[in-house]
This record gives C-alpha cells, sequence and structure tokens, in this order.
C-alpha cells in the first residue's frame, strides 16, 4: 500500500516516529521566500555566506536524489561561494521519515552533513530502519545523544518537516528532486557540471 506524505508525516516509523501529529494549515510567514531560503532551523553548508543560494528539496528513499548528491557536494565545494540551505521532504514512506529525522536530530550535534551523506549513499530504497541507524553510527554521529535530542526536540523536528511540506505543496512541487537556485528552478537529478552551470547563471542573473 502506497502512503501519502500527509500520512508519513502522521505515522513515522520506529524509535523516532513522528506520532499523531496532524499537520494543519501552514502559517503565511512559513511560505515566504524568507523562510523558504532563510529558516533558521534548516541545516545549511557550503559557505554560509555565499552569493547563491542552492535550497534542495530531497528524500532519503528517492534514488535521484542519491544520485546527484555527490555531483552537489562537489559543486557546491568547487565553486565555494554557494550557500547551501538542506530541506528534508520525506515524501516516499515511513522510512523517509524516519531518516529526515535522523539527520535533523544529528544536526543538534553539528553531525548534519555526516548523517545526510551517509543516508543519500545506502544503496536502494525503503532499507530497515537499523541500517539507516548504523549508517549514521558509522558516519561518526553520537547514536546515544541523537536518540535523546530526537526525543527532546520532536516536535520541533515535525515542525520543520512540516514546513518543508507546505512549502513545496506551496510551490506545486511534483517530488524529489527540486533544487532551487537563486531565481532557477531545477527540478532534476543533474550532474556536477549542471550543478555548476546552474549556479553559474543564478549569479549572473543576480548581478542583473
Amino acid at each position: 500500500m502506497t502512503i501519502t506524505r500527509r500520512e508519513a508525516l502522521v505515522r513515522g516509523a520506529g524509535a523516532l516516529a513522528v506520532g499523531a501529529v496532524l499537520p494543519g494549515a501552514a502559517a503565511a510567514d512559513d511560505l515566504s521566500r524568507d523562510m523558504i531560503v532563510g529558516d533558521p532551523a534548516a541545516p545549511v553548508g557550503g559557505n554560509p555566506r555565499g552569493d547563491v543560494t542552492l535550497v534542495a528539496f530531497l528524500d532519503y528513499n528517492c534514488p535521484y536524489c542519491k544520485t546527484s548528491a555527490p555531483a552537489l557536494k562537489r559543486a557546491v565545494r568547487a565553486d565555494g561561494r554557494t550557500r547551501l540551505v538542506y530541506k528534508d521532504w520525506p515524501i516516499l514512506g515511513r522510512t523517509s521519515v524516519y531518516g529526515a529525522k535522523l539527520a535533523l536530530a544529528a544536526h543538534r550535534q553539528g553531525r548534519y552533513e555526516a548523517a545526510h551523506e551517509a543516508l543519500m549513499a545506502l544503496k536502494g530504497a525503503s532499507r530497515p530502519v537499523t541500517d539507516l541507524d548504523e549508517a549514521v553510527a558509522a558516519a561518526g554521529v553520537d547514536m546515544a545523544r541523537l536518540k535523546a535530542d530526537a526525543a527532546r526536540d520532536d516536535a520541533a523536528i515535525v515542525a520543520l518537516l512540516k514546513r518543508n511540506d507546505a512549502q513545496a505543496k506551496g510551490m506545486g512541487f511534483p517530488g524529489t528532486p527540486i533544487y532551487l537556485v537563486g531565481p532557477l528552478l531545477v527540478a532534476e537529478a543533474p550532474d556536477e557540471e549542471r550543478f555548476r552551470a546552474a549556479i553559474a547563471k543564478a549569479r549572473e542573473r543576480q548581478k542583473g
């Protein structure tokens, strides 16, 4: 049975289950451009002071997200002036929610990108949650602290996932991955060259 993204957010999975939280209506401010590119709770990579902001809407069960993840990392690192905003948008089942919550809990100890890269590197989709735990632990994340942070901050993590979901639906995104590169929208899984070209194009448009 396929579950909807709303059911995924409500039902969650395993020890990091979302719980019985109804999505509800998004506040107008949550859908603003400022919140899409600058939500203070969203993990940020790349150059935090970069002149181009790249917002990535991703799901850890999305094969196209997994394909493009290494290329995105290389392109952002090579450019050196791109601010990368991660938007966990778990729409592909309960383990998507579990993975997103793992990564966002790891963010509490400054290890979001380590968890993110470990989860993106897993082959296939809908892996057992134990596989996700093991991958994140192998990336050097303190799992005892992660579980404690996840329990303590569950409401804040769920609220962030709901904002991400509302923003994506508000913009009519059909699924993952979606990349907002400055003023550009890229709805595909680019290779490094195409990421770098999109960043350069966004920078030129912003100058204009």
